[in-house]
């Protein structure tokens, strides 16, 4: 996963994915130190995937960008546009099954 520390570059990467995962998490949030290695392992599946990662404690900005009140959030993009966002809890098979059938929409 692809670290940033502005929200503009970020944005710009967002534009330019077919298919995107956007992570935000909190410096002070254990459930978001957790649940990063498991995004991780999730990403590495999908090669198509940009997956991208942002410490809102870093960019504050990102909260109003993206309407962000919790963290940890996942949201997904596609050709830009947000489709689909998971926040506080996230389900790491749901998020899994669904990025699958997502790439396979988009790649097949």
């Amino acid at each position: 996963m692809e670290r940033f520390y502005e929200l503009e570059a970020l944005k710009v990467k967002i534009a330019e994915s077919k298919i995107a995962l956007l992570y935000i998490s909190g410096a002070n949030c254990s459930v978001c130190h957790s649940l990063l290695p498991q995004i991780e392992e999730v990403v590495k599946k999908y090669p198509e995937l940009d997956a991208y990662q942002l410490e809102a404690d870093d960019v504050p900005a990102v909260a109003g960008e993206y309407t962000i009140f919790t963290v940890p959030v996942v949201i997904i993009f596609v050709d830009g546009k947000e489709v689909d966002r998971k926040a506080r809890f996230v389900p790491i098979e749901e998020l899994d099954h669904q990025l699958s059938k997502m790439i396979g929409l988009i790649f097949d």
